[in-house]
């Protein structure tokens, strides 16, 4: 048996009953299996794949087994998803991918389900696609149904997807961005000002991995292939100004870079700072302007997470752990600038983590919306008089983004928006098509090639004015 389809399986065992995330998961399964570059992928695309058409797949392998998914032993599941995903989602030859199936059933689950899964997945052989997505829409409930299955969203998902897009006046482009959430992301680079080597000299010397310098942010490199360590290393970038990026992330935190011209001895804060990325750019933008940089991150392990990510610019970071809702994650100050890149739902990086999806529940939305907004208000009232705060979700939920905001400022009147889609389109590598009429920015996996990340900047209005 390959030992790539096992690693796949036991990442996907890992998310399903330990809640783990599989794209970290994966790295210390692959390492402890010893695989190889090819095997490797393989079973990346296994154990992704099957994640992010899990709820398509589900629907395939009830028509054929004429039971209920929840009805089959949750081992024997995750062999037909993977199977599944073989047959329909890969080029695999169907005899492999059967034979390899039934063999891993023999091995991690029950064995005498072993002609089930043979069964099943030759069932599932002998339909197109096309075939099957017919089926599926037949057999379902309604339209709303159907959809869900054959996006292999939850339902609920997409109708707040919808609800968001509907919001900009492109309800239209639902499809468009379901499709995306089902696409593997291209990985970008964040070329850190200080760098040493411009963001164009960095994805040239980078070449070799598929580097350009393109996308939305204006330190973006995305790389095609190959490992992005590597093509850090290539980048010829000063060690720790080069890092893993999404580019939605980058344009979050030069938003408030950007805003408007740095004072020396400027006072800034990144108040839920974990895993670092948005902290690194803070930090190489402040030793650049002769700013400083507070990063807090309640929990201490992540902290020591975002102690790594700053490692290049560290004279300019100061990296402590306290709740953000707490007087002692500020340490008694008041700041120029202050990032709340609020902890959240995650629905806007779905095609990253597959697994959120059906992870996530509508339930989890009052407790998070409520800690959005104390963490706000504790951040409010450490802002300095003419002070920016930048409002950041990695969800386009309007519960998470606009409805928390104008809570926010019908709530404080000391408060006032700015254009952040004005400062964006500034910030912006070229023009970026931003949808609506609201002064806060939505980005979208399909139409921006980023996460979907909600961007909003307040501004505290000076003594007196």
């Amino acid at each position: 048996m390959s030992p790539a389809r096992l690693v796949a399986y036991e990442v996907l065992q890992d998310v399903e009953e330990r809640d783990s995330y599989a794209n970290l998961a994966l790295p210390g399964r692959i390492r402890d299996a010893g695989l190889d570059a090819r095997d490797a992928g393989l079973a990346t695309e296994l154990a992704a794949g099957a994640l992010r058409w899990r709820g398509r797949y589900d629907r395939i392998i009830e028509l054929s087994a004429g039971r209920e998914i929840e009805r089959i032993d949750a081992r024997t599941r995750t062999v037909l998803r993977l199977g599944a995903h073989q047959l329909l989602g890969m080029r695999t030859a169907a005899h492999a991918a059967v034979n390899e199936s039934v063999e891993l059933q023999r091995r991690v689950g029950n064995r005498a389900a072993a002609g089930f899964v043979n069964g099943v997945l030759r069932s599932i052989g002998r339909a197109s696609n096309d075939e099957w997505d017919a089926r599926i829409a037949d057999a379902a409930t309604s339209a709303n149904d159907a959809r869900a299955a054959l996006a292999s969203h939850p339902t609920w998902i997409i109708r707040a997807l919808q609800d968001a897009l509907r919001a900009e006046g492109r309800e239209a482009e639902l499809d468009a961005l379901l499709a995306a959430d089902n696409d593997a992301p291209r990985v970008s680079l964040a070329i850190l000002p200080g760098a040493g080597v411009s963001v164009a000299a960095a994805a040239l010397a980078a070449a070799e991995s598929g580097a350009t310098a393109t996308g939305p942010s204006p330190l973006g490199v995305e790389i095609g292939a190959g490992d992005p360590a590597r093509a850090i290393t290539a980048s010829g970038a000063r060690p720790g100004y080069a890092r893993v990026q999404d580019q939605g992330s980058q344009l979050a935190a030069l938003a408030l870079t950007r805003v408007r011209p740095v004072r020396r001895g400027e006072r800034w804060l990144d108040l839920c700072a974990g895993p670092g990325g948005k902290t690194a750019v803070l930090g190489a933008e402040a030793l650049a302007a002769g700013a400083r940089v507070r990063a807090n991150e309640v929990s201490e392990h992540r902290a020591e997470l975002v102690q790594r990510s700053v490692s290049g610019v560290a004279d300019a970071v100061e990296v402590v752990s306290f709740d953000g809702r707490s007087d002692d994650a500020y340490g008694g100050e008041a700041f120029d600038r202050i990032l709340v890149d609020a902890p959240c739902s995650g629905l806007g990086a779905l095609r990253r983590r597959p697994e959120a999806r059906w992870r996530k529940q509508p339930s989890d939305l009052p407790e998070l919306t409520r800690l959005q907004a104390e963490l706000l208000r504790q951040a409010t009232a450490h802002l300095a008089p003419g002070g920016v705060l930048a409002y950041v979700t990695c969800s386009p939920h309007l519960a998470e983004t606009r409805v928390t905001l104008d809570r926010l400022l019908r709530d404080h009147p000391e408060l006032r928006e700015i254009d952040a889609r004005a400062v964006v389109g500034e910030v912006a590598r070229s023009e970026i098509d931003l949808g609506g009429a609201s002064l806060s920015v939505q980005l979208w996996p399909h139409r921006h090639g980023t996460d979907a990340m909600f961007i909003a900047l307040v501004e505290r209005r000076a003594t007196g004015a």
